[in-house]
């Protein structure tokens, strides 16, 4: 059953209104003998009839099996009604049941603004509809300049996506629809950033809601996570205010960990900066220590014909060799104008001479059997085996090509001879 109706001559019958919208009384229409009205949606033949419940409507004398007006619910009609009457109570011109020229839509409730445009569809939203399908429905009314606001009575996918109301049907005969979700308030208080904010959803007459719909007390607002809901302008800019602030103190954080940042990598640069200019002075100092230990060890250097310049991969191999600490000394007459090399132990610091650098051939006749021996090359080797008179661990080291042996020389039983090698 539907509300409206098409008559020949008079034009569209809306049984709603006192003079059906045409001049016409419903009495001109109710059990009118010889009176053919059809239906807007499918053309078919409709009659004019009053519900138990005293409402008006008209029906199909054959219900059509596509016609949508033909098979509303209860609900639904009862819905479209309450929107049409809130609409006009608002003191809005309000139709039912009205489509476009090109019939993509049809509105349940199409409410006109004070030159007559259409301006606002109302849609009593019952039956099943996904959110894509409410959101292309939507574009097609935007597409013709008409606003819509869809209306539910339980929640809905499409409640999200597209600007609507949830209600609740009276309680009691008498007494109002009453608006249950889809019209919000933003929450803050005190208005401060350590307050927290909200949008809490209100409940108010359907009355009342489509009233500020209509005037624009309310506009549709798509929050943060794609949700649609209607609320009042004060409220938007309450919430703006609150995002300028968020982002405002967003910003204050934003540029105190850059700060924060610039002073960290100041404060790493001055300290590579100090690490760098210790460790140049490090190696200036260790350059000098160098030079001084070349220009101590000149004498050596000329009486064992080692090159000062390979002198620091010769240290070095001591130091691989020993696995201590090692500190060299001076000349010593007492062991053959050698040069005395110490270790230095590395927990208590005690310094032990445990080796001779080129000791004179002729100065091992009497050598200390746990007094190393260390040599740069195989011609040293070589006189200290023709000389030895006693057992003597000899460490050749030779900087030039970083080969290192270890050897046992011993003396030579026979007169003038060096004895054999023992690994």
């Amino acid at each position: 059953m539907g509300f409206t109706a098409i008559h020949q001559h008079w034009g569209r019958l809306d049984s709603t209104l006192d003079d059906l919208g045409c001049g016409r009384s419903w009495a001109d229409v109710h059990r009118a003998k010889g009176m053919e009205l059809t239906c807007p949606e499918c053309r078919g033949q409709v009659f004019a009839r009053v519900s138990q419940h005293r409402a008006r409507h008209f029906y199909h004398k054959v219900r059509p099996p596509h016609c949508a007006l033909a098979y509303e619910s209860p609900e639904h009609h009862l819905l479209k009604l309450e929107l049409a009457m809130a609409a006009r109570a608002a003191g809005w011109h309000a139709e039912l049941e009205v489509g476009s020229a090109t019939r993509d839509w049809r509105a349940d409730v199409l409410v006109h603004d004070d030159r007559g445009e259409p301006f606002m569809a109302l849609e009593a939203q019952l039956s099943p509809m996904t959110a894509d399908d409410g959101l292309a429905r939507t574009a097609r009314y935007a597409r013709d300049g008409v606003a819509v606001c869809w209306v539910a009575l339980h929640p809905r996918p499409w409640q999200r996506v597209v600007p609507s109301l949830q209600v609740y049907p009276p309680p009691g005969r008498g007494q109002s629809w009453t608006v249950h979700h889809g019209m919000a308030r933003y929450v803050w208080t005190p208005r401060t950033l350590r307050a927290p904010a909200t949008w809490e959803h209100i409940r108010r007459p359907l009355g009342d809601a489509v009233a500020w719909i209509l005037d624009g007390r309310v506009r549709a607002h798509t929050g943060r996570d794609g949700s649609v809901w209607w609320t009042a302008p004060a409220y938007l800019d309450l919430a703006v205010a609150r995002a300028r602030l968020e982002a405002e103190a967003e910003a204050e954080e934003r540029a105190a960990a850059a700060e924060q940042a610039r002073q960290e990598a100041e404060e790493r640069a001055r300290r590579r900066a100090e690490s760098r200019a210790r460790r140049e002075e490090q190696e200036r100092a260790e350059e000098l220590e160098r030079q001084e230990e070349l220009a101590r060890l000149a004498g050596f250097f000329a009486y064992s014909g080692i090159d000062p310049a390979q002198w620091g991969a010769f240290t070095g191999m001591v130091r691989d060799a020993s696995g201590k600490r090692v500190f060299f000394g001076d000349q010593s007459r007492a062991h053959g104008d050698g040069l005395l090399v110490h270790t230095v132990s590395r927990r208590e610091g005690i310094r032990r001479l445990a080796g001779v650098v080129c000791p004179r051939p002729e100065a091992l006749g009497a050598w200390p059997h746990d007094l190393t021996v260390l040599v740069p090359g195989q011609v040293w080797l070589a006189r200290i085996r023709a000389a030895a008179r006693t057992p003597l661990k000899v460490a050749v080291l030779d900087p030039a090509t970083g080969h290192r042996a270890f050897v046992r020389v011993a003396p030579d039983p026979r007169p003038g001879g060096a004895g054999p090698e023992a690994g």
